[in-house]
């Protein structure tokens, strides 16, 4: 599995890793094995958060005993992030996760509590041992200006978004600022969220000929594409062993400058939005 380094963490990071929302809907016992597969695959960076139900318990359960292999992410909900209320919820995640440390810590998004209160409390934890670094999520580059404010370069560890071909949005601004200031860009729901091209569709029907050429599929060939610049990485969540195989396989598929140029045109990431989307 290709690695890159993932930002102030300064550690390298699978560049697929696992996302887990709404994994707690399936199949229990088919979920942990799909996590369990896909780590075995070397998608051994998984995100999770409070807010997404038993996920951190399933999450717990599929890596009970390979912990020391796994780069483990959890997000904090903005009502928790008090500098005392983002201790509490760490704590309630470490239980559930069943394991005495995150790798990183995530605001999930920005929030009405005072940005510097929030980070005060990661700090907090990252002092206590009880997490290895921190960063941020649906920020938009005014959000991620002000946290640069709080705490100056190299501190915020990634910021996590909605980054698929059919929303290209963060392309404009926060994918520029993040790989300006050195902080990872994690793109989450990269088959989008119930829009990925249909088989029939123009957008189907290209994706399937890339697909095809390089004898993969349409599903690897969009997380190509978004790898395709050197500071993203991807998260894609399946309850499913044999995708989330196929996922991890992703990692070593190399477009051509045509089949992006084709992917770009087909899939234009359009003008840039005045509120960052995220779901």
């Amino acid at each position: 599995m290709h690695a890159r380094s993932f930002g102030a963490a300064r550690v390298a990071v699978p560049v697929i890793g696992q996302g887990t929302w709404r994994i707690d809907g399936a199949d229990r016992a088919g979920a942990v094995r799909a996590l369990r597969a896909g780590v075995d695959a070397g998608m051994t960076h998984i995100d999770t958060a409070e807010m997404y139900g038993d996920a951190e318990v399933m999450v717990g359960e599929a890596i009970a005993d390979c912990r020391e292999e796994i780069f483990l992410v959890s997000k904090v909900v903005p009502s928790n992030a008090t500098r005392r209320g983002v201790a509490r919820a760490c704590e309630d995640s470490l239980r559930r996760l069943r394991t005495d440390r995150l790798d990183c810590y995530l605001l999930h998004w920005p929030g009405s509590h005072p940005l510097a209160e929030t980070i005060a409390g990661f700090e907090d934890l990252r002092r206590a041992g009880k997490i290895l670094t921190w960063g941020v999520s649906n920020f938009d580059v005014d959000d991620l200006e002000r946290a640069l404010a709080i705490v100056g370069p190299d501190r915020i560890a990634c910021n996590q978004v909605y980054y698929a071909p059919t929303e290209r949005a963060i392309e404009h601004a926060v994918l520029p600022w993040c790989t300006a200031h050195g902080v990872a860009l994690v793109g989450y729901s990269p088959f989008g969220s119930g829009d990925f091209p249909e088989p029939a569709s123009t957008g189907g029907r290209l994706l399937r000929g890339i697909a095809e050429a390089h004898g993969t599929t349409p599903y690897a060939v969009v997380l190509a594409f978004l790898l395709r610049l050197p500071n993203v990485f991807t998260i894609p969540k399946t309850v499913r062993a044999d995708r989330a195989v196929e996922n991890a396989a992703a990692a070593e598929l190399r477009l051509n400058a045509a089949e992006i140029a084709m992917i770009e045109a087909e899939f234009p990431r359009g003008p840039r939005p005045k509120i960052l989307p995220m779901l």
